[in-house]
C-alpha cells in the first residue's frame, strides 16, 4: 500500500511538472488547455463538463470528426459523448487511490478530434471528501512504564492515520480523563500530528499496578469522524535507564538494482543499565503498514540492515523506516530512530511509444509537412535516464516534430510521395533514452500511399517505324503500337485513338486502331504499282489514359510500302501479238562476229529484285551462231555465217524477274540471213515500215498526253517550272547513277541526308548496300558525286537535263506506269534505241564526263 502511494505521488509530481511546462511554453499540436474540478466518489456517468462548447467546437461535425478522450492513466476514469461533446465519469474516482497523499491531485486528459486533426489538453483536479476515518494501527495499545517514572515523563503513543488530505485529515486527539496522565500532542510535519502521554503524579504499582485510557483522534471533516484505541499502562519495576541511539536519524543511500542481501548499515544503541535491564533488541516498525518490511530485514541482536527483496524506484524512491531498540529488562524500556532508506534509479526501463492517432493513408501529392500520426513518449525512469529522444530511418521522406516538452511527437512528410517508387512505407520510430547503457524500443507504423493521375502514358518506341508489304488484306492488322502508364487502376487503363487532325482524314479513312490493344488495321489492301496512294506515309497515334483528370501522350508513326513480286514481265520488243511476243530481223550474210541483230526490251511493274530482269536463250537452232546478253538483252552474233549456215534461225529468250518466287515470260526472233544488196533493199523497206510504225505511236503518244486533264496539265506546268527555276544541283534528291546499265526505264535514284538510295534495276553499282529493313527493295549507292559533270543532251530532249529529268520523275509519280511506258518508248523512237553514251543505254538522257 505504501509503494503505490508513493508511486502515485510521483507521478502526481511528474504530471504537475508537465502541467507547468505546458502553461509556460506553447506545445505544437495543442491549441485549448481546459481544467475542471470534480469531487470524488461522485457516480459513473455524472457530468463534469462540455469539452465541445468549452473548445469552441462545430457539434454538427462532432460526430464526422471522432472526438475520443485518452487517459493519461492506465484507467478509463473518464469518458466523452462524440455527439454532444459532454465529459462524463466512467467509473468511480477514488482520490486516495489515485493519488495518496499528493495535493493537488491532478488527471491529465487529452482530447483529439481529426479532420483536422487537433489535440488539446484537459487538466481535471480530484478534490478531497471526507470519506476515511482516522485509524490507529493497533486497537488496543500496551506500554509498560517504570514506577518510578519522574513527573512530567512523555510517553509517545502510536498515532492514528487518516487516508483523506487538508482538512479532512486528522485534526486533533483527545483521551479520558485520568489523574496520572495528560495528553500532549507534537506537529512532527510531514509525519502530523504525534499524541504523548505526560506523567503528571508520581505512580505507585502497589497502589495501581495497570491504567486504561480511550485515545480518540477526530479529523476535520464536516460532519468530522473519529477512531479510537484502547491503551493499557503497565507499571513495572525499577529499569530506569532506556536504549539510546548513537543517531536520532539514519540515511543511506542505494540503487534499485541492488541484490538481495545487500548491507545497509548497523544501528547501534546503547544502555547504562546492566544485566538483562542493559541487552538491547532491535526491530523493525514501518510508518505505514505494507510491503516496506518484505523489503528490508534487521538482524535483532547486531542491528545490521540489509536488502531482503527486489527495489524498483518506479514504485518508491525514499523508504522511511522506524527501528525500535528495547532492553531485555522485566519492564523493557525502548527507543525508536528512524532509517532512511533512498533509492537511486538506474536505466531499467525502456522508453514507451504511444500512438495517439494515424493516418494510415496519404496522397501521394500531400504537401511537405502533411501531419500524419500524432504519438506520445514515456520513460518511468527518472533524470537522464527518462529523457527520450526518437528518430527515423534516414531513407525515408517522413521527419518526427518534437513538442517543447519532448513528450509528445508529430510524424510528418519531409517530401512529396511518389507511388510509381514506393506504394508503401514501414515506418520504424526508435525512442532512445539518454541513460548510459542507453535503453530503446522501436514502433513501426504502415503508410500506404494512394495513387494519384501523375504519369503520362508512354510509348515504347518512339517513333515507330513499320515495313508493310502491299496485297494486304484489307480489315486485317497490319501493326501495334504500345504506351504504358506507371500508374496503377484506371489511372494506368490505356486507350489509343488516332490524330485525324493533325494527319488529316484523307490518310487516316483508310486506317482503323483498336481503342484496347494499340493494334492498327489497314481497311484496303495496298498495291505498290497503282501510285494510288503514297508508298510511305506518317500519321499520329494518341494515348490516353483513364485518370481524373487524364493525361496524354503521341507517337509518330512511319509506314513503308514494300514491292511485292505480283507482276510478270512485259515485253516490249518485239511487239506482242495475238498474245505472243514475235518478231523478224533481217541481216546480211557477210556480217562479222560481234553484229547487233536487235534488243529484247521488256518492263517489270515490280521495283527492287522483283523488277531486276535477265534474259537466257531458252531455244535457239545454232548455239555457235548468237549470244544474248544476260542483262541487256541484246543479240549479237559470235562469228561470222557461212555458206552452210541456215538461213533462217529462230531463237526463243526468256525474260524472269530476280523476286523470291520468280516470274517469267517468253519472246520469240526470227533471225533471216539475207545477202546484201537484199537487205539494203529490205532494210530501205523495213525503215520505211518503221518510220510509219513510229509515226502511228507518235499519234497515239499524242492522242493519250492529250487525253490529260487541264487541271493535271496545269499542275505538271507549275511543278516543272518550280523546278527548272532552281539552282543546278546535280546531288539534289533524286540522282541519277552513271554507271547503271539496266533495263529498266524507271528505276528512281534519290537522296536521304549523307546517303544516297536507289530503287534497284537489274544490274547495281560495284560497292551498292542494301537498306536494312527495306526487304531487298533499296540499295544505298557510295556517293560518287564529282565537282564536275558534263551534261550532254541530245537534240532530241528538248528540255534541259534537269527539266527532262524532272519531267519524267512527275510523270512517273502522277501518271501512272502506262505513261512512263509509253514516253520512254516514245524516246526510244526518237534516239533511235535509245541514245549510246559510251556504250550504256540512257532512257531520257545521258551524263558523260
Amino acid at each position: 500500500m505504501e509503494l503505490m502511494e508513493m508511486k502515485r505521488r510521483w507521478m502526481d509530481v511528474l504530471f504537475s511538472f508537465c502541467l507547468f511546462f505546458l502553461i509556460v511554453t506553447k506545445f505544437e499540436g495543442i491549441s485549448a488547455q481546459i481544467r475542471y474540478s470534480i469531487q470524488e466518489e461522485l457516480r459513473s456517468g455524472t457530468a463534469v463538463g462540455n469539452v465541445a462548447k468549452d473548445l469552441a467546437l462545430d457539434l454538427g461535425k462532432l460526430r464526422e470528426r471522432n472526438l475520443r478522450v485518452i487517459s493519461g492513466t492506465k484507467q478509463d476514469l473518464f469518458k466523452v459523448n462524440s455527439r454532444d461533446g459532454v465529459l462524463s465519469i466512467n467509473q468511480r474516482i477514488d482520490r486516495e487511490e489515485l493519488c495518496a497523499k499528493t495535493v493537488p491531485c491532478i488527471t491529465n486528459l487529452k482530447v483529439v478530434v481529426e479532420n483536422p486533426l487537433e489535440m488539446h489538453q484537459i487538466i481535471i483536479e480530484i478534490l478531497d471528501v471526507n470519506d476515511n476515518s482516522p485509524k490507529f494501527p493497533e486497537e488496543n495499545y500496551a506500554m509498560e512504564v517504570l514506577e518510578s517514572a519522574v513527573i512530567g515523563t512523555r510517553f509517545q503513543v502510536e498515532g492514528a492515520h487518516d487516508l483523506d488530505v487538508g482538512i479532512n485529515s486528522i485534526h486533533s486527539y483527545k483521551m479520558n480523563h485520568n489523574q496520572y496522565f495528560q495528553l500532549d500532542t507534537e506537529d512532527f510535519g510531514e509525519e502530523g500530528k504525534v499524541p504523548f502521554l505526560v506523567l503528571q503524579r508520581p505512580l505507585d504499582r502497589e497502589q495501581t499496578p495497570q491504567h486504561w485510557m480511550l485515545l480518540t483522534a477526530t479529523d476535520g471533516g464536516k460532519p468530522p469522524k473519529s477512531g479510537t484505541m484502547n491503551i493499557t499502562i503497565k507499571l513495572s519495576d525499577i529499569n530506569d535507564n532506556s536504549p539510546v541511539c548513537d543517531q536520532q536519524k539514519y540515511v543511506v543511500t542505494i540503487t534499485e538494482n541492488a541484490p538481495v542481501g545487500t548491507f545497509l548499515l548497523a544501528i547501534n544503541a546503547s544502555d547504562s543499565d546492566e544485566g538483562l535491564n542493559g541487552m538491547i533488541e532491535y526491530s523493525l516498525r514501518s510508518k505505514h503498514p505494507g510491503p516496506t518490511s518484505d523489503l528490508f530485514d534487521l538482524n535483532s541482536e547486531t542491528g545490521k540492515l540489509t536488502v531482503k527483496g527486489q527495489l524498483n524506484y518506479e514504485d518508491r524512491q525514499i523508504y522511511e523506516l522506524k527501528v525500535l531498540a528495547a532492553d531485555k529488562g522485566s519492564v523493557s524500556l525502548s527507543t525508536q530512530c528512524i532509517v532512511v532508506v533512498k533509492v537511486e534509479d538506474i536505466n531499467d526501463n525502456p522508453p514507451e511509444i504511444e500512438i495517439t492517432s494515424l493516418s494510415s493513408r496519404i496522397r501521394e501529392d500531400a504537401a511537405p509537412g502533411t501531419v500524419v500520426a500524432l504519438m506520445g513518449v514515456t520513460d518511468l525512469d527518472s533524470g537522464v535516464n527518462g529523457q527520450v529522444v526518437c528518430s527515423l530511418s534516414d531513407d525515408i521522406p517522413f521527419d518526427l516534430k518534437p513538442s517543447p516538452d519532448g513528450q509528445s511527437y508529430s510524424l510528418i512528410t519531409k517530401d512529396y510521395l511518389d507511388k510509381e517508387n514506393t506504394h508503401m512505407y514501414n515506418i520504424k520510430i526508435t525512442a532512445k533514452d539518454l541513460g548510459s547503457p542507453s535503453l530503446s524500443s522501436i514502433k513501426l507504423i504502415q503508410v500506404d500511399v494512394l495513387d494519384m493521375n501523375d504519369n503520362r502514358p508512354l510509348f515504347t518506341e518512339s517513333p515507330y517505324s513499320f515495313y508493310v508489304h502491299e496485297n494486304n488484306k484489307a480489315g486485317l492488322p497490319v501493326f501495334s503500337v504500345t504506351a504504358t502508364d506507371a500508374d496503377e487502376g484506371e489511372n494506368a487503363a490505356v486507350s489509343y485513338f488516332l490524330d485525324r487532325k493533325s494527319t488529316g482524314s484523307s490518310l487516316t479513312s483508310f486506317l482503323n486502331i483498336n481503342e484496347a490493344d494499340g493494334t492498327v488495321s489497314a481497311l484496303k489492301s495496298f498495291d505498290f504499282e497503282s501510285l494510288k496512294i503514297l508508298k510511305t506515309f506518317q500519321f499520329k497515334v494518341i494515348a490516353t489514359d483513364s485518370g481524373t483528370p487524364s493525361l496524354s501522350s503521341n507517337v509518330t508513326v512511319n509506314v513503308f510500302i514494300l514491292d511485292q513480286n505480283d507482276n510478270t514481265p512485259v515485253i516490249l520488243y518485239p511487239v506482242s501479238s495475238n498474245g505472243s511476243a514475235e518478231g523478224v530481223e533481217e541481216i546480211p550474210r557477210n556480217v562479222n562476229a560481234g553484229h547487233l541483230v536487235t534488243k529484247v526490251r521488256a518492263y517489270d511493274a515490280d521495283i527492287g529484285y522483283n523488277g531486276w530482269l535477265l534474259f537466257s536463250l531458252q531455244e535457239v537452232t545454232d548455239h555457235s551462231l548468237f549470244g544474248l546478253d544476260r542483262y541487256t538483252g541484246q543479240i549479237r552474233t559470235l562469228r561470222s555465217f557461212t555458206e552452210t549456215d541456215e538461213a533462217e534461225h529462230k531463237l526463243v529468250i526468256l525474260v524472269k524477274d530476280n523476286g523470291n518466287v520468280s516470274l517469267s515470260a517468253t519472246a520469240t526472233v526470227i533471225v533471216k540471213l539475207v545477202e546484201p544488196k537484199e537487205a539494203f533493199s529490205a532494210s530501205d523497206d523495213k525503215r520505211a515500215t518503221k518510220n510509219e510504225e513510229d509515226n502511228n505511236m507518235i499519234f497515239y503518244l499524242i492522242i493519250t498526253l492529250g487525253s490529260v486533264s487541264l487541271l493535271f496539265i496545269i499542275s505538271i506546268i507549275i511543278l516543272i517550272a518550280m523546278q527548272c527555276s532552281k539552282t543546278t544541283d546535280y546531288s539534289s534528291k533524286y540522282l541519277q547513277e552513271t554507271n547503271y546499265d539496266g533495263t529498266l526505264c524507271h528505276s528512281i535514284q534519290y537522296r536521304s541526308g549523307d546517303k544516297r538510295y536507289m530503287l534497284v534495276g537489274p544490274r547495281m553499282s560495284i560497292g551498292s548496300t542494301i537498306v536494312p529493313g527495306s526487304h531487298a527493295n533499296t540499295l544505298v549507292l557510295p556517293d560518287r558525286r564529282k565537282t564536275s559533270i558534263e551534261v550532254r543532251i541530245y537534240p532530241l530532249c528538248f528540255f534541259s537535263t534537269r527539266c527532262c529529268n524532272s519531267f519524267i520523275i512527275y510523270l512517273f509519280f502522277f501518271c501512272g506506269t502506262e505513261m512512263y511506258i509509253f514516253f520512254c518508248y516514245f524516246l526510244d523512237v526518237l534516239s533511235d534505241n535509245f541514245r549510246k553514251c559510251k556504250g550504256r543505254h540512257q532512257c531520257y538522257y545521258s551524263q558523260c564526263n
